[in-house]
């Protein structure tokens, strides 16, 4: 029989996994979050079979970590990395362009890189176009199964991912790991992001 105590504890633990994961992230850069969540349980002295915690459970705390130190540096980020989206989803309108990940979120910090969604018919015609545009860019691996490539753009500020899907994908819902609805913003989206962020006065 499972007691409420024996609940407490193993919520604790994920709480403090959580918490590590999130420093790990934002100090460190790791984008993996599996990679983050194994290294601070490891970190901890914890066992390997201990119970990991949920990727929400994270994001939850990687905020906190960054509310409480990284505030005005984090979201001095986050504005300009999506002011740097947005200048890229203006040059590929034609492609349909939406900006997903951290940047939309809000939750980009120090190593963050910028994902923007491409849905055509044609990857060859997105290559075609950056070289013409001499936009230098690698082809990098596929997260997932319905993308028909990535090219990177190695920008000074942040990696570009061009995440390019199948035309007729652009209206389905894609959900994370963990199946929660991965959100995606179009341009006007994201330009309503920035008008909404105060400006500093002189």
């Amino acid at each position: 029989m499972t007691r409420p105590t024996d609940h407490r504890t193993a919520a604790q633990l994920r709480t403090r996994i959580a918490s590590a994961a999130a420093r790990l992230i934002a100090e460190h850069g790791i984008g993996d979050y599996a990679q983050a969540k194994r290294k601070a349980a490891h970190s901890l002295g914890l066992p390997e079979s201990a119970q990991l915690p949920e990727n929400a459970e994270v994001d939850d705390e990687l905020r906190l970590y960054q509310r409480l130190f990284q505030n005005g540096e984090q979201n001095e980020r986050v504005d300009h990395l999506r002011r740097k989206a947005a200048e890229m989803m203006a040059i590929l309108s034609r492609f349909n362009a939406y900006l997903a990940g951290s940047v939309l979120d809000g939750s980009a910090g120090r190593y963050a890189e910028i994902d923007i969604q491409l849905f055509t018919d044609s990857a060859k015609d997105v290559e075609i176009f950056l070289l013409n545009r001499h936009l230098d860019f690698a082809h990098s691996v596929p997260r997932t199964d319905r993308a028909e490539a990535v090219l990177t753009i190695n920008d000074d500020d942040a990696p570009i991912n061009l995440i390019i899907y199948p035309a007729n994908q652009e209206r389905v819902s894609f959900k994370t790991r963990d199946g929660r609805v991965r959100p995606h913003a179009r341009l006007d989206a994201v330009l309503k992001l920035l008008a909404a962020v105060p400006t500093e006065n002189p």
